[in-house]
């Protein structure tokens, strides 16, 4: 997975820094963001190759990031990994609704878990 990018936007630090470590250790370039507007900027700034999105985010949900991503031509293709503590069907439909490419629940997932999911996302 050498030079694809993951741009994590988590608003709880120290989620964010072990997702970000431990896709550094797998040979990813890891973006950060802790707010959804900041992600969204990164997101058509630096057009990563996947999102690993939070719901629940200040400024923008993670709902309003990945419809806006997805509404955009430039942004409308890269991967969206949705990782939440919202485990709503409602909410699950909606973000596959919106073009999320999965969605994964906090609590039943651990981090080597999430990093093989990203991997099988890219490919």
């Amino acid at each position: 997975m050498e030079n694809k990018r993951v741009l994590i936007v988590e608003d709880d630090e120290f989620l964010l820094q072990m997702y970000a470590t431990k896709l550094e250790l797998e040979g990813f370039k890891v973006l950060e963001a802790t707010t959804g507007l900041q992600g969204l900027k990164i997101a058509q700034k630096e057009l990563p190759d996947l999102i690993l999105l939070d719901l629940n985010l200040p400024e923008l949900s993670g709902f309003e990031v990945l419809a806006q991503l997805k509404r955009e031509d430039n942004t409308k293709n890269i991967k969206v990994l949705i990782l939440t503590n919202y485990s709503q069907k409602d909410n699950i439909d909606k973000c596959l609704s919106l073009g999320a490419d999965d969605y994964l629940i906090k609590a039943h997932f651990v981090p080597s878990e999430v990093i093989k999911k990203i991997k099988d996302i890219l490919g």
